[in-house]
């Protein structure tokens, strides 16, 4: 049984209705400027805690204030919009009262944090990648998620709505993942079923 859970944040404890992807928009700028894309642009926005105007000076972006101020607007407007799951805080809420430790661990730009946190705030340790400094399925960012949560790699289980991120790349690590699948194409369609199994294991 594990003594620990950890779970994807977007998709599986919260969800956005319409994303403003206000970094695309400024690598899109770039393109117009004549700056060419490189594949590891998004990367490394996820991997580091960079702001809108953090993530333009690094990219040599050129965004006129106007501009920024529109994009800033629409992710403030974005990130209040975020809701939770209710699956997912009943899920976070049952498993703290059965006492194992509960934690985030998502691929995520640095302002994105607030939402998880607004919405979960009682979480015993929250793992994003702008502050591991790698991306799911990265082992880096596994290993920083099981030690937050004061765990083997065996003794925690993780849960999201990603194959490869969140089942197979924990399961790699050493961890049991689980697929999370809201359209019922895998074992779990909703946290309440991943959770009455965990709980199962603790009668």
């Amino acid at each position: 049984m594990p003594i620990a859970v950890i779970f994807d944040a977007f998709g599986t404890l919260i969800k956005i209705n319409k994303g403003s992807s206000p970094y695309r928009k400024i690598l899109k700028i770039g393109i117009e400027q004549g700056r060419r894309p490189h594949p590891s642009d998004g990367e490394i926005i996820l991997s580091s805690p960079m702001d809108l105007h953090q993530a333009a000076d690094f990219f040599g972006i050129s965004v006129d204030p106007s501009v920024m101020a529109g994009l800033e607007e629409g992710l403030n407007r974005e990130l209040a919009e975020i809701q939770a799951y209710q699956d997912g805080l009943h899920a976070v809420q049952l498993l703290q009262q059965a006492n194992i430790r509960v934690a985030v661990c998502s691929n995520l730009a640095k302002p994105y944090s607030a939402a998880i946190e607004r919405l979960y705030p009682t979480l015993d340790a929250y793992s994003y990648s702008f502050e591991v400094g790698a991306v799911k399925p990265s082992f880096k960012i596994y290993s920083h998620a099981t030690q937050a949560v004061l765990g083997w790699p065996a003794e925690v289980w993780m849960i999201g709505d990603s194959k490869e991120c969140d089942c197979n790349g924990p399961a790699a690590f050493g961890m049991r993942g689980f697929w999370l699948d809201r359209k019922g194409r895998s074992n779990y369609s909703s946290l309440d079923q991943f959770t009455a199994e965990v709980l199962d294991l603790r009668k």
